[in-house]
């Protein structure tokens, strides 16, 4: 492997959301979109990038659904039944990975053995050693947290070099490019900018730890082949989230 191709991240906490596992639009789960992106994790490891990945589960159920619009459900439970969900899309994506010959571990932060490994954090850190695809699903395991947070907290424990959060859109925008077309899209950005203009990265509780901690973060469309690929071995690809770094718009 030549040097241009070797990562410039050596390890990789990668956010994905619930709803990549499904066609745009739709709900569930789609093992054709839940194939694409593990060919493009697989790629990714391949370069020698040490890959974890955390699972939304908005596809399949949102624990806001419920507690905004049924009194009957309390709303931790709304939140654990959440966190089920993102156990639903590990076991999807463990299996779309290793009918790709890929080496990987699902583990969760509620247990459950007969599902899963339970999330211990040094036992993390050897499956990435052994070069073996993480998959971390169930949040936090605790309530009334975002998997954007569990994403932010777990790169912090398992001494991740970034952050990648893959999205449908290619960057950050100054607005919902969907709703404004004008909105201008970022190429770098730092912590302070994002929490100042409340832009829509990840909550504001998951920028917080990531500031910090001086964790950057790595906002781009994971729908573009190859564009996990190209965000390990550091090619300008969506927005980049460091401290102290002036705005800066796409030409």
């Amino acid at each position: 492997m030549s040097d241009s191709e070797s990562p410039v991240f050596g390890r990789i906490i990668l956010k994905l959301s619930g709803e990549s596992f499904s066609h745009h639009g739709e709900r569930g789960i789609s093992m054709d979109e839940v194939v694409k992106i593990s060919l493009q994790i697989k790629e990714a490891q391949q370069q020698g990038c040490q890959v974890a990945v955390v699972i939304g589960g908005g596809n399949i159920l949102r624990g806001a659904q419920f507690t905004s619009s049924n009194a009957n459900i309390h709303e931790a439970t709304a939140h654990y039944m959440g966190m089920l969900a993102t156990v639903i899309n590990g076991l999807a994506l463990q299996d779309a990975l290793e009918s790709l010959n890929c080496k990987t571990r699902l583990m969760t932060a509620i247990k459950m053995d007969g599902v899963a490994e339970p999330y211990i954090r040094r036992r993390a850190r050897r499956h990435l050693e052994k070069d073996r695809i993480v998959i971390l699903a169930a949040g936090t395991g605790g309530p009334f947290v975002t998997t954007d947070t569990a994403a932010a907290l777990r790169a912090l424990e398992l001494g991740a070099d970034i952050v990648m959060k893959a999205t449908r859109v290619d960057g950050v925008y100054s607005d919902d490019p969907e709703k404004n077309p004008h909105a201008v899209r970022y190429t770098q950005l730092d912590y302070a900018t994002v929490l100042e203009k409340g832009l829509r990265v990840m909550d504001s509780t998951a920028i917080a730890h990531c500031m910090e901690h001086k964790m950057p973060i790595l906002v781009f469309n994971f729908s573009e082949t190859g564009n996990i690929l190209k965000a390990v071995r550091g090619e300008k690809v969506g927005t980049l989230i460091t401290p102290r770094t002036p705005a800066v718009s796409a030409n």
